[in-house]
């Protein structure tokens, strides 16, 4: 493009925010710990007592389906000694069920899924006077979201802003699992999210993903429609290696959304990639500055999930190519911001998205009292506009 340099170009977040771990500990207390924060999908927890335990950094919560089928949410740790009612040496996410009560390990003490006090064996203390710690927890289109932190006082719904009723004609709550897969990536998880947020990088990195959508590889991904959606190419209908499947569109989808893709990121973790037949959930977890793990669901519809000859492996194993694409390019970003020559990238005009998570970490820090004490760009002038 003439008459651009570096100079007038807009800068990314300063190396420290993708490199730093002591940063990354505030970052993820101010974000992960204060926001609406996707743990995955409800139809996990189908009856009273289904549970799911797992790990915020050094915080630890169960999500539960209640007596009256409520959902709940408890830090996982006992009022008498600390002990977690759902041990978890590891990080790895816990699943289960409690019948009827949620009995600490320790010394037998018992709560009701409400997370009231039911019994303390041996003890006189008056049942129901005591609770479980508890933390928020709301849902929508079949996502579980938590937030430890309420100083925001933001609703699930303000959280998710616009970007919802852009996808109110996708059946997102009635959609079921068909297909899971795991990645650990060795890159920050702001690497993966700004990836995902552009598409300038799709010709040189997604050759098969552009022979559906050509649309991703001209003028650089430039002037795409996302709120549209941007069309596949003629004949093509999904993301499939031939662009085309079997299975029906979802029920009222509209002429445009059975021909086009659309993709929203929800920060702080969850990216929605949604074809007509399909939906690929991306839930990404930071363990630390440099490695993050990240599950991607494959929903679809119940009446295509009970047909007898049902196979999700045409979009799995065309998604599992495309998501080796982009870890593998963000695990060579991650080792290249570790070069001391480097101290910020740039954002070509077509990566405008990717500024968002620019504003939204720096104006987490920022209301948290947690940002750098004197990070290298935040004189940018529009940096927290």
């Amino acid at each position: 493009m003439a008459g651009v340099t570096l100079d007038t170009l807009e800068k990314t977040l300063p190396r420290e925010y993708y490199l730093d771990d002591t940063l990354y500990q505030r970052e993820f207390a101010a974000i992960f710990h204060s926001d609406w924060v996707c743990i995955g999908r409800a139809e996990a927890l189908s009856q009273p007592g289904d549970y799911q335990a797992l790990r915020f950094g050094e915080q630890s919560i169960i999500v539960l389906r209640g007596e009256a089928f409520e959902l709940r949410a408890f830090y996982n740790v006992c009022r008498h000694r600390g002990a977690e009612l759902v041990p978890m040496p590891d990080t790895e996410m816990r699943r289960g069920h409690f019948d009827r009560r949620i009995t600490c390990p320790y010394h037998a003490w018992s709560y009701r899924l409400d997370g009231t006090l039911r019994g303390t064996p041996h003890l006189a203390i008056e049942p129901g006077t005591s609770a479980l710690h508890p933390v928020s927890v709301a849902d929508w289109g079949g996502f579980i979201f938590i937030r430890l932190n309420d100083r925001r006082g933001e609703s699930l719904t303000e959280a998710l802003g616009a970007a919802a009723q852009r996808l109110k004609n996708y059946p997102l709550a009635d959609l079921r699992l068909g297909h899971s897969l795991k990645y650990r990536v060795d890159a920050n998880w702001k690497v993966i999210l700004e990836n995902y947020n552009e598409c300038y990088h799709c010709g040189p990195v997604h050759p098969e993903l552009c022979k559906i959508v050509p649309a991703f590889r001209q003028g650089g991904g430039h002037d795409l429609d996302w709120d549209a959606g941007v069309p596949h190419r003629e004949g093509a209908h999904t993301f499939t290696a031939s662009g085309t499947t079997s299975r029906a569109p979802f029920p009222g989808l509209s002429d445009t959304e059975k021909t086009h893709h659309k993709g929203e990121l929800f920060y702080p973790n969850l990216m929605l990639s949604l074809a007509m037949d399909h939906v690929a959930a991306f839930t990404v977890w930071p363990e630390s500055a440099s490695v993050t793990q990240i599950r991607c669901d494959f929903l679809f519809h119940p009446d295509e999930l009970d047909k007898s000859d049902f196979d999700p492996m045409d979009t799995v194993e065309f998604w599992d190519l495309v998501n080796k694409q982009d870890w593998e390019i963000c695990e060579s970003v991650q080792r290249g911001m570790q070069n001391a020559v480097f101290e910020h990238g740039y954002y070509a005009p077509m990566e405008d998205y990717s500024l968002d998570i620019r504003r939204y970490v720096t104006g987490r820090l920022d209301y948290m009292g947690a940002a750098p004490a004197a990070p290298s760009q935040t004189t940018d002038a529009n940096l927290n506009e």
